[in-house]
């Protein structure tokens, strides 16, 4: 048996190969090909490429750190130090669904801490565990970036609303039982953690565009501002209001002095700057990126 075919134990009482057959290794060259396309350095390919592992494993697993380091030129080390660094890396397998519940300040007022203990409860495990069947990961996420809809649960980073301990059980349990269900908002349907993690390596599934962006909290003060015709301040025409100091007790009301609003290409702006610029090709650009290329680990 070759080292490639030697079987690697894996928790959940599923295996992991060494290393992936030749198909797998040449679909997945083919997707991190086109990852590194996207930058002009390689090894700023990591992320989403340690995702597109993900999305094949179920996690960051150890053929899959051999896999990007060989594919970007890093050793295995580097390539853990930024996979443990990041929560949205696993390092063991992960279940179909990620059920993240917010418990930051806001949600865990309006609920959030009692949605998890009884979510805890329910499903037998803890922060960072999954189900025996395999079909829930349970989070405790610090932010869903959902504020105004607290207390939130996200299942593979979509959104349910104005969770309920009720609602939340009720919520795992359909997806226990394998059973679709539609987010508050965004997409109609929740993928698996794998589909989701080539999402997040920046590969579509076609669904960006399905459901509601933004709901009826979100906008409101947008609204409010379109009922009172209130409208941010216009830029000063004259630099020189941003260098005068206003008397004590005076109210500004105007916004910070701009001597020209910005243009996109400007020296300002970095919207159509080259790829390349004469810093970049300098003797003294070249020298370090050579220093820096030596130091690396075959």
């Amino acid at each position: 048996m070759s080292v490639e075919q030697v079987p690697v134990p894996r928790t959940n009482g599923q295996t992991h190969r060494a290393g992936y057959d030749e198909e797998t290794r040449a679909r997945l060259s083919a997707d991190a090909a086109a990852i590194k396309a996207r930058y002009p350095q390689e090894r700023s390919a990591l992320l989403p490429m340690l995702h597109l592992v993900q999305s094949e494993d179920g996690y960051v697993s150890p053929r899959g750190i051999a896999f990007c380091a060989a594919e970007l030129g890093l050793t295995t080390a580097e390539v853990s130090a930024v996979a443990t660094f990041y929560t949205q890396y696993k390092r063991h397998p992960n279940g179909t669904y990620t059920v993240g519940v917010c418990t930051n300040t806001l949600c865990a007022i309006m609920g959030g801490d009692a949605i998890w203990e009884e979510l805890s409860d329910h499903l037998g495990i803890g922060h960072d565990e999954t189900t025996d069947d395999g079909a829930i990961t349970l989070e405790r996420v610090e932010c869903n970036a959902a504020c105004d809809y607290a207390p939130v649960v996200m299942v593979n980073w979509e959104f349910f609303d104005n969770q309920t301990p009720d609602s939340a059980v009720a919520l795992a349990d359909e997806l226990t039982a394998g059973h679709p269900v539609t987010p508050t908002r965004g997409a109609h349907s929740v993928c698996t953690f794998k589909e989701m993690s080539r999402v997040l390596a920046g590969f579509g599934d076609g669904r960006a565009d399905e459901g509601i962006g933004a709901g009826g909290p979100t906008l409101a003060g947008t609204v409010l501002a379109r009922e009172q015709g209130w409208v941010a301040p216009p830029f000063p025409a004259d630099a020189e209001a941003s260098t005068k100091t206003p008397a004590r007790g005076t109210r500004t009301t105007k916004a910070p002095a701009a001597s020209h609003a910005p243009k996109p290409g400007g020296e300002q702006s970095s919207a159509e700057r080259p790829a390349t610029t004469p810093g970049d090709v300098s003797p003294a650009r070249r020298t370090t990126k050579k220093q820096s290329d030596d130091a690396k680990e075959s």
